[in-house]
């Protein structure tokens, strides 16, 4: 019998799941079961306490859950201890059953990718040979990231100017707006890419340090005598053989952990249908622009500048970027892509090393393209005309923006801030757009790492690498 390929394995998870989540939506309440557990998990008296008063209660939606425990308990308590009362009134024993799934699949990933990048950054980096040969690459490799990143801003400013999603918005639909993270301007990053402790980097999984660190190690190897030369190559290359051979086991189990993450994320939706009818312009807006940029402009690039056929390179990527729309995060992806873009596009490792963990970092077209929409349109509701020069603010801070972004979930949200506060929009208005935003991140996501994976193709292609993908010399 043939066995089914991966990436069909991985569609029909995601399908099974999404049927599931909404099948099994998540609804919260309070039991003196649950009180007891908390008790048990030595959990702040006081919240217990507080949490008492709402026993036998139950609530169908999150936001209704939510929104009685802030007018109840006060805004500044339920922020202190947001985490254990979602956790403590969770109820959804169904996708409990599957979800753990999806988080050990995660926590693999996880694992894989500081060993993976630093033995196949220093692989990679001891290939490439010379300094001149690193700084072109690394040349190429900035210009193709800064390049489509622009593209892609371009793209969703036409298209917000176009459909003006913003135009008529009920403002009624905004949604608080708690702490969502911490920005890092571009100085800042720069100076944070030199490690104080390249051990503290490690454990913070501060990844542009890392990858400085791993490129550093890498050259000065190529510059100590013959001997260490090549007893340290020969280690990182075996290394790196191995964690391949991890990689490749932990992906074996790719469908499982989808069918896992994809179902607790619908499932916790609140009322899809509602959402997509009041928010539905909007989602339109921002996927149609990722559609142009995904299907078209990369596809273009491959083709024009590449030679390389976008649709065997899309077949090529399939599990990575269908697992990069199910975890919402490039970061926990790079593992997958590194080796779909080895194995199945036929790129190098001395330039995957070098391009897809500096990609899943620092290159973020659809969270760029999603920031402006996103400002555009929060600026439409509130009925603000913002001048070209305050559009071409917004699309230079976009790209600046999305260098400083996580690859994380909801890591776009803290990028637009940024962007409304250097054209003076209400931080505020980030509220109008939280209900659909863990939706857009999974297509937003997916169009990062398929923009990572053509730049590997394309800076491959310019290399001299003939590639598995290639178009065929006639």
């Amino acid at each position: 019998m043939k066995k089914v390929a991966l990436h069909w394995q991985i569609l029909i998870a995601l399908i099974i799941a999404i049927v599931y989540g909404i099948f099994f939506s998540t609804s919260y309440s309070i039991t003196q079961k649950k009180l007891d557990k908390m008790q048990r998990s030595n959990k702040d008296s006081l919240l217990i306490a507080e949490m008492h008063q709402f026993k036998g209660q139950q609530w169908e939606t999150k936001a209704s859950f939510v929104k009685e425990m802030k007018e109840t308990l006060g805004f500044d308590f339920y922020n202190k201890y947001s985490d254990d009362i979602i956790k403590s009134a969770y109820s959804n024993k169904p996708v409990k059953y599957i979800s753990w799934m999806g988080d050990l699949f995660l926590r693999a990933l996880k694992m894989l990718i500081i060993p993976l990048i630093f033995s196949s950054i220093i692989s990679g980096v001891t290939n490439i040979g010379s300094g001149e040969s690193l700084g072109r690459l690394g040349i190429k490799t900035i210009f193709y990231y800064v390049m489509t990143s622009t593209f892609a801003i371009v793209t969703g400013l036409l298209l917000v100017n176009l459909i003006k999603p913003g135009v008529g918005a009920d403002l009624s639909l905004m949604q608080e707006v708690e702490e969502i993270g911490e920005y890092k301007d571009l100085p800042q990053i720069l100076i944070e890419i030199v490690p104080e402790n390249i051990f503290q980097a490690v454990t913070n999984s501060n990844m542009l340090s890392i990858i400085f660190f791993a490129i550093l190690f890498g050259f000065f190897i190529t510059r100590v005598g013959a001997k260490p030369r090549h007893t340290l190559k020969n280690f990182f290359n075996a290394v790196f053989d191995v964690m391949m051979k991890i990689t490749m086991w932990v992906i074996r189990f790719t469908p499982l952990g989808i069918l896992g993450i994809v179902a607790k994320v619908v499932a916790d939706q609140d009322n899809l249908v509602e959402l997509l009818s009041s928010m539905g312009i909007y989602m339109i807006t921002v996927l149609g622009a990722l559609i142009i940029h995904a299907l078209i402009t990369l596809p273009v690039l491959l083709r024009v500048i590449g030679k390389v056929n976008p649709f065997k390179h899309m077949s090529a990527m399939t599990t990575p970027i269908l697992t990069a729309f199910s975890t919402s995060s490039s970061g926990a992806t790079l593992p997958l892509t590194m080796t779909a873009a080895e194995e199945n596009a036929g790129v190098s490792n001395k330039v995957t090393s070098f391009t897809l963990p500096l990609g899943a970092t620092i290159n973020m077209d659809g969270t760029a393209l999603y920031e402006c929409i996103a400002a555009m349109f929060i600026a439409q509701a509130y009925g603000i005309d913002l001048s070209i020069t305050e559009q071409i603010v917004v699309v230079i801070t976009a790209l600046l923006a999305s260098i400083g972004a996580a690859a994380i979930p909801m890591a776009g949200l803290v990028m637009i801030t940024v962007i409304l506060s250097a054209v003076g929009l209400p931080l505020e208005g980030v509220g109008l757009i939280l209900a659909v935003d863990r939706i857009l991140d999974m297509f937003r996501t997916a169009t990062n790492v398929w923009s990572d994976s053509s730049g590997a193709a394309i800076i491959a292609a310019s290399e001299g690498e003939q590639l598995k993908v290639g178009l065929k010399k006639h």
